[in-house]
């Protein structure tokens, strides 16, 4: 699956695009097939103003 992934501080220029296997649910969890998410404007001030 395509994910973001943050591995470092700092603004949205650290938000990486990745390739991460498949997520397995465990005992008493669901897995639910999402085809695609946005990353709003929210989440990247977030990001810049280090809150």
């Amino acid at each position: 699956m395509r994910a973001v992934q943050l591995t470092r501080f700092g603004g949205p220029e650290v938000m990486d695009v990745v390739d991460l296997p498949d997520p397995t649910p465990g005992d008493g969890e669901q897995l639910f097939d999402i085809s695609s998410a946005g990353v709003n404007f929210a989440d990247t001030h977030h990001r810049v103003s280090g809150n």
